[in-house]
């Protein structure tokens, strides 16, 4: 497995694993029938790869063999009182890789990223109940920071608990 960064023409890859891992991790926190309709097609049109703009998103991809099993996208972070910080704005893995260290991977590459980026410390939203997310990120030294939001994502209303960890 390598950790890349994304290029456009990953986008589709990236799509499909975004939808995957939504509809498997997002099982009972959001409806079936929401998480059935969501298309890759659609998400791939949002993503803009490849920017050289250090304000921008940044996407890195886990990739094995020819397979994208992967992505985590790091950002200046976006809430009023973080300025100066960093956020984990998405990290998903394709379910068929769950358990073989590609998240654990990923988190590490984008820590690296942000700290690059000149970031001191991060922070990362995590859907309410989302228990398996809460885990992995504790694990990797996030803890909540009492922060609480009601968000608007892919057109679901989510509820969400903010995570923060100091770089590197």
């Amino acid at each position: 497995m390598i950790i890349r960064p994304a290029r456009p023409e990953d986008a589709d890859a990236v799509a499909k694993v975004h939808v995957r891992a939504w509809q498997a991790a997002y099982r009972g926190l959001l409806p079936d029938e929401y998480l059935a309709s969501l298309r890759a097609e659609e998400r791939a049109r949002r993503y803009t790869f490849g920017s050289s703009d250090p304000l921008a998103p940044a996407t890195l991809v886990a990739v094995d063999g020819t397979e994208l099993i992967g992505f985590a996208t790091t950002a200046p972070a976006r809430d009023p009182d973080c300025a100066g910080q960093g956020e984990l704005a998405a990290l998903h893995v394709d379910p068929g890789a769950w358990g073989r260290g590609v998240g654990r991977a990923l988190i590490a590459a984008a820590r690296a990223q942000l700290v690059d980026r000149g970031h001191t410390g991060a922070i990362l939203w995590v859907m309410v109940g989302n228990s398996r997310a809460e885990q992995f990120y504790r694990h990797d030294g996030w803890l909540p920071d009492g922060a609480r939001r009601t968000d608007q994502v892919w057109g679901a209303t989510v509820d969400e608990l903010r995570f923060r960890r100091r770089l590197p």
